[in-house]
């Protein structure tokens, strides 16, 4: 697969938040034969992390994540969800599901990965909705030697988010169905809307540049993406599958994390069956891989220390 011409998804982005360029690209086929581009970073031989994204995002919002865990020795594959980057939107809004985040992930561990190859898999936001959706899937069991679920949760999140600051559950649930299903446009990336999307979506006291990555990576967003998606947010309920989650488990959170507060990351750990942990980041909020990513790198790095066997070791013990 080609990289598409020009450079101006990029436009915006400074210092670590520039994407690095693949060692490899290839192309996933889901179960309903679209395309999905597929990134693959660092060497071939290196233990093998894979990264879903959140909603309205793209495999820009890893760039930070994939230097850190690069140098350090690891091959990361990441692969934009479907509508967002350069992966094709569903042809009609109510085909958007979580079964369809399902489809994507398995159809990318199929293709990035060789058969039987373990690696550690993570996803932040909707990326980590994605890893619920896909619990008992053959494509997870096979592949999956431990997950990380970052800023996320399975369920209540339009009654639980603090985007919209109503007293009332009921007032909350309303407002931020509403927000997560508008298609109005944004418009152009502004001091405006960059003081809103900090507000909502990062600490309180986020890195200029941060900021400014959040706004570009969210703006790119298709609107009409955006609404349907944050249609399936809004009625989530994957509470059901998390228990099916059953290896080694790390959850990260902010904890000035407005969109899935801290609550849901503590439910999250007590349905997991092999919770490693809830790393809790201090005042930082819900983009967490773009403003800790050292932190949530470390985390996936020693998920694939304790759990992903390296050829060295493997040589060793035959």
């Amino acid at each position: 697969m080609s990289r598409i011409a020009g450079t101006d998804r990029h436009e915006g982005l400074t210092g670590r938040y520039v994407p690095p360029m693949p060692a490899r690209e290839l192309t996933a086929r889901s179960g309903d034969g679209v395309r999905l581009p597929v990134e693959v970073h660092g060497r071939a031989d290196d233990p093998a992390v894979v990264l879903a994204h959140g909603w309205t995002c793209s495999t820009l919002f890893w760039a930070p994540v994939i230097r850190e865990l690069t140098a350090s020795g690891h091959r990361v594959i990441v692969y934009d969800q479907r509508g967002h980057g350069r992966s094709p939107a569903a042809a009609l809004p109510a085909a958007y599901s979580t079964a369809m985040l399902a489809d994507d992930l398995c159809a990318v561990l199929d293709a990035a990965l060789e058969p039987g190859e373990r690696a550690v898999v993570g996803g932040h936001s909707m990326g980590g909705m994605t890893l619920m959706a896909a619990a008992g899937r053959r494509q997870l069991r096979e592949h999956a030697a431990a997950l990380l679920l970052c800023s996320t949760g399975a369920e209540h999140l339009t009654g639980q988010a603090r985007v919209l600051p109503f007293r009332s559950e009921r007032m909350r649930t309303l407002a931020h169905r509403a927000l997560l299903g508008s298609a109005a446009p944004l418009g152009p990336v502004s001091p405006l809307t960059r003081k809103a999307l900090a507000y909502g979506t990062l600490g309180p006291a986020p890195d200029a540049a941060a900021v400014e990555a959040t706004a570009r990576i969210v703006h790119a967003c298709p609107r009409r993406v955006r609404s349907a998606w944050g249609g399936v947010l809004a009625g989530l309920d994957l509470s059901a599958k998390v228990p099916h989650l059953d290896v080694p488990t790390a959850v990260v959170i902010g904890t000035h994390d407005r969109l899935t507060p801290l609550p849901h990351a503590h439910r999250l750990a007590a349905l997991l069956p092999h919770c490693t942990g809830v790393h809790e980041l201090e005042r930082r909020g819900h983009m967490t891989p773009l403003e800790e990513p050292e932190t949530v790198s470390a985390v996936l790095a020693g998920l694939a220390r304790k759990h992903l066997a390296t050829k060295d070791m493997e040589e060793t013990s035959a």
